[in-house]
């Protein structure tokens, strides 16, 4: 998934006293305002975003009366029309939360699209999964959420000076909160696995600095997810991975003059290179393996700056 994200985003997932749980919970799926009585000639409170969370207090007519959490520890008390508001007691709920979110992630995809549509979309998607727990869209709305969250925070990390230390403790790290959510509440899922690969990035040098240290390491971890989870769809990019960083061993340990690690590292590139091939013929991962192959066959440098 692409998504077009600004560098800069706080999701607040706010709790609701104990209290508060027996009531109704809802979600708009359009902007709304907030006044401060049942009547849109009313002072007007604040303007309420697709996918925050609004706990129904009483109706009115055509209109409701909630509590709506806009931000960090900022909770608002209005009324607003009853319109567009979808309760997690609705039947089918889910489903129209869930259509608004790839809306919203669509707007964000767009060159021109809806200012903060990144932000609406990675609200409703965790709201598919707070509110309709059981629904069959519950762990992909999480994973989605998650991949939102991870993209902006990854481009805010990357754009820093640290990103390009060698070591990636160095750095800070892409927060992981939501995407161990989904491999907590969801195990066993194709969005587990997906979640799961996220996870390596935090562990990726910035810069391998010419050295074999980083590559060897990092060809470890895509190997090891690649056993761990030979099901993911992220399986095939994982062994392509770990095969181009064998690959690229082969220059590094020559300069390192370590002649029988750079064979082992071509023959295990040869190796992981085959099994993309084989194993996900269907996947664009298999014609990339097949480049890597040949190259690697007739013993074309795939790292660094040497010409033949």
């Amino acid at each position: 998934m692409k998504v077009r994200l600004t560098v800069w985003f706080v999701l607040f997932l706010s709790g609701v006293t104990a209290s508060l749980l027996a009531a109704d919970r809802a979600t708009p799926v359009r902007v709304a305002n907030l006044y401060v009585s049942p009547d849109n000639s009313s002072p007007k409170l604040a303007e309420v975003d697709r996918g925050r969370e609004l706990v129904v207090l009483e109706t009115s007519r055509e209109w409701v009366h909630v509590q709506a959490l806009l931000g960090e520890e900022k909770m608002v008390t209005g009324w607003m029309l009853d319109k567009g508001v979808v309760r997690a007691s609705m039947p089918e709920g889910d489903k129209i939360v869930f259509g608004e979110a790839v809306d919203s992630e669509d707007q964000a995809s767009r060159r021109h699209g809806r200012r903060g549509a990144d932000q609406d979309a990675l609200r409703l998607y965790y709201r598919v999964y707070d509110f309709f727990p059981t629904s069959p869209l519950a762990g992909e709305a999480l994973y989605r959420a998650a991949d939102i969250r991870w993209q902006v925070d990854r481009a805010d990390v990357m754009s820093r000076p640290s990103s390009r230390d060698q070591d990636p403790g160095l750095r800070e790290r892409i927060n992981e909160d939501l995407m161990k959510l989904v491999i907590k509440k969801f195990p066993g899922t194709k969005w587990a696995d997906l979640a799961a690969f996220h996870l390596i990035d935090n562990k990726l040098c910035g810069d391998w600095q010419g050295a074999s240290k980083c590559p060897d390491k990092e060809a470890d971890l895509y190997e090891k997810y690649a056993s761990e989870h030979p099901q993911s769809p992220d399986a095939p990019e994982a062994l392509y991975q770990a095969a181009s960083r064998r690959a690229a061993l082969i220059e590094i340990y020559k300069t390192e003059e370590k002649a029988k690690k750079a064979d082992e590292s071509r023959e295990q590139a040869l190796s992981l290179a085959q099994k993309v091939i084989q194993q996900y013929s269907q996947s664009d991962w298999s014609n990339r393996a097949q480049l890597l192959l040949f190259l690697v066959q007739q013993g074309v440098p795939t790292y660094g700056n040497v010409v033949q």
